[in-house]
């Protein structure tokens, strides 16, 4: 039987999301930006930022890849699922994602975005978890940093389950 241990509940999370957009929006107030949020895990957490971003001009695209399918651990394969249907050449792209864990999805994602030429590419995570890090990725915008543990909730999933969930929970199996 699983159990749920809370790690930041609705209200907190809020919070972070809020301080995040704030600092994004100051750091592209000049410019267009372009979201790509990576499916399934980042679509509650990139609509939660969207909303509080504070710019003139601003675009959403999604990618979804797989790399976990129904196990907690990274399977270490990634499969482009679907691409980009935006045209993201010397552009402003930021990628953002429900976790970064291992690093290997996110750096097959960067490499992949940066075949189509954005201007800049940087990252935004509701989660930098370094654990398990396996490559050295730059995550420029973090909501909440932890070391350990398989988080669900707020869009994250085991086995498609526990994304509905307002709060952010440790799965303890």
């Amino acid at each position: 039987m699983s159990e749920l241990i809370p790690v930041l509940d609705k209200k907190e999370i809020e919070n972070k999301v809020l301080s995040l957009a704030h600092q994004i929006s100051i750091d592209y107030q000049a410019h267009d930006l372009i979201l790509i949020g990576i499916l399934k895990g980042a679509f509650v957490f990139l609509a939660d930022l969207m909303r509080h971003l504070n710019l003139d001009s601003i675009k959403i695209d999604f990618m979804r890849v797989a790399s976990y399918g129904s196990g907690t651990t990274s399977s270490q394969k990634i499969s482009l699922i679907q691409d980009i249907s935006l045209d993201i050449e010397n552009k402003h792209v930021l990628i953002v994602e429900d976790i970064v864990d291992t690093g290997l999805t996110l750096d097959y994602i960067v490499d992949h975005l940066k075949s189509f030429n954005p201007k800049t590419i940087k990252i935004c995570a509701f989660i930098d978890k370094k654990e398990r890090r396996k490559i050295d990725i730059k995550v420029d915008y973090a909501c909440h940093k932890t070391k350990q543990g398989f988080l669900v909730g707020y869009g994250l999933d085991h086995a498609e389950n526990y994304r509905n969930l307002a709060g952010l929970y440790h799965l303890k199996q």
